[in-house]
């Protein structure tokens, strides 16, 4: 990994200094835009709606454009001489519980790794909070832009988590949470409570789950360079809308008669018409493999 940032740790009088590192990367599939007839790279030009000259990037500046249409023109000069105390420092603002921060407002998350003579302030830090069960809000300058975040210890390594200020988060307006909530019934309640405690697990495996669109197109797109025919995806089935409580019961059947895993309902009838189709055609002796097959998938649907 490289750093991205070098500063230090502002913790009362102690300073540390450390690097920060990204913690998570996109594996999104990258497209390039292309022409369709020939697949020839797109291209575009900086070009100025004044003159219309192509503009070379060392001299295009930030621009805030006022209420009037006109433009304050920002070099990064002025940038800089922003009067930013954690441009270079991670400031250590107050320590709370984690279950106090609304999750919504996370951000981004990084890695810090100290200075090879900031190993024993940093282990202290972390070893404290840890101990402590809380963690550290701060503030960080990154790329221009302070930021809220909080500092928590991961994996024996301190992770600053940027956070969103709290008029970048927005406030839920649907009419109909103003509107008459619909009553739901105990029986209900309790139906929905047995699928949640079927489908329950001890702690969250991330390896478990797997991004099966990404795999799609890139099988998709070897495929076309390995010039094999593509074939579309099936369409899904249309399914019937049924009574809340009917779905919550074959939902919870399904679940358990999978081990705790979800599977749809339809699964469940067939192995019910399936069980079904067996015994009669025990009790008769007759009946072609035709007639079976069409008595289960009957009992199946």
């Amino acid at each position: 990994m490289r750093a991205m940032w070098k500063g230090t740790i502002s913790f009362g009088l102690v300073t540390i200094p450390i690097k920060l590192y990204a913690a998570t990367e996109t594996k999104n599939v990258s497209f390039r835009q292309v022409h369709r007839e020939d697949g020839g790279r797109i291209q575009y030009k900086r070009v100025c709606t004044i003159d219309g000259e192509e503009v070379p990037y060392s001299d295009i500046a930030k621009g805030y454009e006022l209420d009037s249409g006109d433009m304050v023109v920002l070099t990064n000069e002025d940038m800089a001489q922003l009067p930013l105390s954690s441009s270079h420092s991670i400031d250590v603002l107050e320590f709370v519980p984690l279950e106090s921060v609304d999750q919504l407002y996370f951000d981004r998350g990084y890695y810090l790794e100290p200075d090879k003579a900031a190993a024993k302030p940093y282990v202290l830090l972390r070893d404290a909070l840890a101990d402590s069960g809380r963690v550290a809000i701060v503030k960080i300058a990154l790329r221009q832009r302070e930021s809220l975040a909080l500092l928590r210890v991961t994996s024996d390594v301190l992770v600053l988590q940027t956070m969103l200020w709290p008029d970048e988060v927005r406030t839920p307006d649907f009419s109909f949470l103003d509107d008459e909530q619909p009553e739901v019934r105990q029986d209900e309640m309790s139906m929905a409570g047995m699928l949640i405690e079927s489908l329950s697990s001890e702690t969250f495996e991330p390896d478990k789950h797997h991004d099966e669109y990404r795999e799609a197109v890139l099988s998709l797109v070897q495929a076309k360079a390995e010039g094999q025919e593509v074939f579309a995806a099936p369409e899904s089935e249309s399914t019937e809308v049924i009574d809340l409580m009917t779905a919550l019961r074959a939902s919870v059947d399904s679940s358990s008669g999978n081990g705790g895993k979800s599977g749809s309902s339809r699964t469940s009838s067939a192995k019910s018409g399936s069980s079904k189709t067996k015994q009669d055609s025990k009790s008769k002796s007759s009946g072609s493999k035709r007639t079976k097959s069409t008595t289960s998938k009957r009992s199946a649907s």
